[in-house]
């Protein structure tokens, strides 16, 4: 709207329970309400804030309790904070979030505003270092100042001039230093947020030990050193910790396991040593287990079945060793990352009964034997990534009930046989189950005023918190290179990678039916056969690498209807023929896409005339020519050698022959000698 402000409802003190409905406007100005002297209340949302000129200059005649004028599209265009609200001095409650307001931080809002309770400004683009009043405000109780462009440290006295805050988002600025100590004094803190700013030092001891009501807390992405937390805790109302992507180090402290109450954990990133606490065991509340990104070395703790509750697991790229727990099958989870850790042995019975699992990544592991047979049971199986064990045997043709599979990497395997035709079956069509990480979510009050809860209730004003706040990565090799792949990409994402195996047979013609499909990589097999005209209905490929095999016959011209190739190859094999047409993305593909086919000619090969001595038949180009160089070399020197050797053999077999061709060479040097001493003289 491009209005300062279209009301869709005001609540006016002189009538408590009159509720006064506006017409929306796309043009209707602020300044007429401006005489309503008795207006207290304002809430509206999605509105554009205007700046305001000389000439629309204009003081209210009321005091407002509530402003409620969030935006949630995208960020506006830059604008300042609205001139009025500097005659504001009993506003209660204030929220102009994602408005892209600019300049310095208003610290006068909170000297002018005393009973001020909720202050929301987050996602605008306030600048310079965040400052507190001199005089405390026992009144406030939220603030959320998230992403920003604040910079500078937190204020010391923060917790001296809001003792009874309960919830503090400095998330997404740019603050620099310590942790105020003096955040510990706040025992009513129930949520804490100073992500991704550049905060360093350590955990305060005395947060961990005076915020009894602490619920979550939020240090990511920021550079927090050893130890990982303090010694001593009081956390026992705990429910989520968040401390990835920082620079802990050291082994996980026991003090965490008074936090029984934990719902979600996350330490990825770090470098944390040691073993896997068994007594994580003991915090059956889990729904979120991630402690990707680190040193951890040891077996996966056997009381972690204890947990039958969790619903997303990262253990990926630790040291851990030994077997894969078969209890994972009792459990109900759905996202699994094991990769790139030294877990060996068999998947024997591990996950059998998972039909909840939708991610299963065991990349990068040292595992054996096959694929077992239950796989098919995982019916709601999404990502299926095996790359990089020491699996052997067929691919199972259960693997082809796996209606929701999208993503399916079994490469560096010592994989043999044909691929499934079966394949062909799975629709590898775009999901969000790969980016919805499930769990549910469950709210509590800001913890108000009555009469800001009573008003609250209509915006929805409430704290909520998901069980799962991961964000799933998946790693998958496309365009020669290994991506990872997030949130709605992933859920877009879909490709089969069979690569750096032993497989044989030729490629299945049904495998042109897989019209979702971004990326085939079937590179380094032994896959014979010729390449199917079907691969021209793949029509949203990105990548199709079929390099290293012993392919045969021609490429067909049809597959240069696939516009959105970027990556194509059939380099080292045995094909024939002409290159296709150097039309569309065709055009793009250089001679290492071709290379390595004796019997193959055409642009962008260096010699575009075929092997047999002809002219390439292409129009433009005349008929007769010269014979090819190097083959007529090559042929002459092969001719040459079997006639010497044939020589040879009948010479050694037949004495008589022998005796005959050593006379004949004996005459011929004598002629020769004679001729030479006659010239000479």
């Amino acid at each position: 709207m491009e209005a300062f402000l279209t009301l869709p409802y005001l609540i006016c003190s002189h009538l408590s329970t009159f509720l006064c409905h506006i017409t929306t406007s796309t043009h209707s100005q602020f300044p007429p309400f401006f005489t309503f002297s008795k207006i207290k209340i304002i809430l509206s949302k999605n509105n554009t804030l205007v700046d305001e000129t000389e000439s629309q200059s204009w003081t209210p005649y009321f005091q407002l309790k509530v402003l409620s004028l969030p935006s949630s599209l995208a960020r506006r265009p830059t604008r300042t904070i609205p001139k009025f609200l500097h005659y504001q001095y009993k506003l209660q409650a204030l929220d102009l979030s994602h408005n892209n307001l600019v300049g310095q931080f208003p610290t006068w809002l909170l000297e002018n505003n005393t009973r001020l309770e909720i202050l929301d400004l987050r996602n605008n683009t306030f600048t310079n270092p965040f400052q507190v009043p001199y005089c405390p405000n026992p009144h406030i109780q939220k603030i959320d100042i998230s992403n920003n462009d604040l910079e500078g440290p937190i204020p010391t006295n923060l917790g001296l001039v809001f003792p009874n805050l309960v919830h503090l988002n400095m998330s997404q600025n740019a603050f620099v230093g310590i942790i105020p100590s003096s955040l510990a004094i706040l025992i009513s803190l129930a949520t804490l947020d100073l992500s991704r700013n550049h905060l360093s030092g350590t955990i305060p001891d005395h947060l961990a030990m005076g915020c009894l009501n602490l619920v979550y807390l939020k240090l990511s992405n920021n550079n927090l050193s050893v130890p990982l937390f303090p010694a001593k805790s009081n956390l026992i109302f705990l429910w989520y910790l968040y401390l990835d992507n920082n620079h802990f180090s050291g082994k996980i402290p026991y003090s965490l396991s008074i936090s029984a109450s934990l719902i979600a954990f996350d330490f990825s990133n770090n470098s944390l040593s040691g073993i896997l606490p068994r007594w994580i065991g003991n915090m059956i509340n889990l729904f979120e287990i991630v402690m990707a990104k680190n040193q951890l070395e040891g077996p996966i703790p056997i009381k972690l079945c204890k947990v039958k509750g969790i619903i997303f697991l990262d253990l990926s790229e630790n040291n851990l060793s030994d077997f894969i727990l078969s209890c994972f099958s009792s459990l109900n989870i759905e996202h699994v990352h094991l990769g790139k850790n030294r877990l060996s042995g068999p998947i024997t019975s591990a996950f059998k009964n998972s039909s909840a699992l939708v991610t299963l990544d065991l990349n990068d592991n040292r595992l054996t034997g096959n694929i077992p047979d239950f796989i098919g049971s995982l019916s709601s199986l999404s990502i299926l990534l095996l790359k990089a064990n020491h699996l052997q045997g067929v691919i199972p043709i259960q693997i082809c009930l796996l209606g929701n599979l999208t993503m399916l990497d079994i490469s560096n395997n010592n994989f043999i046989g044909s691929i499934p035709h079966c394949l062909s079956t799975i629709s590898f069509g775009a999901t969000d189950q790969k980016s919805n990480l499930g769990g549910g979510t469950f709210g509590f009050h800001n913890g108000a005023s009555t009469f800001l809860e009573t008003l609250m209730t209509i915006e929805n004003e409430l704290v909520f918190l998901s069980n799962v706040d991961a964000q799933q990565e998946v790693q998958f090799t496309t365009k020669r290179r290994t991506y990872p792949y997030t949130g709605n990409i992933l859920n877009y994402m879909s490709g089969i990678d069979l690569s750096c195996n032993c497989l044989s047979g030729e490629i299945p013609l049904e495998l042109g039916n897989l019209r979702n499909i971004r990326v085939l990589n079937l590179l380094h097999n032994n896959l014979t056969g010729s390449i199917p005209t079907t691969f021209s209905k793949l029509k949203v490929i990105e990548s199709l690498d079929l390099s290293h095999n012993k392919l045969n016959g021609s490429i067909p011209p049809q597959l240069i209807e696939l516009n959105f190739l970027a990556v194509y190859s059939v380099a080292d094999n045995d094909l024939s023929g002409r290159t296709p047409e150097r039309k569309g993305q065709f055009g793009t593909f250089d001679e290492s896409s071709y290379k390595g086919n004796p019997l193959l000619y055409g642009p962008p090969l260096p010699n575009s005339r075929n092997k047999t001595g002809l002219p390439s038949n292409h129009k433009g180009e005349e008929s007769g020519g010269f014979i090819d160089m190097g083959f007529f070399c090559i042929s002459f020197g092969v001719s040459y050698t079997t006639m010497l050797l044939g020589i040879v053999a009948v010479l050694y077999i037949n004495p008589y022959w022998r005796q005959v061709w050593f006379s004949f060479v004996e005459v011929c040097i004598t002629k020769f000698f004679c001729f030479f001493v006659c010239d000479f003289s």
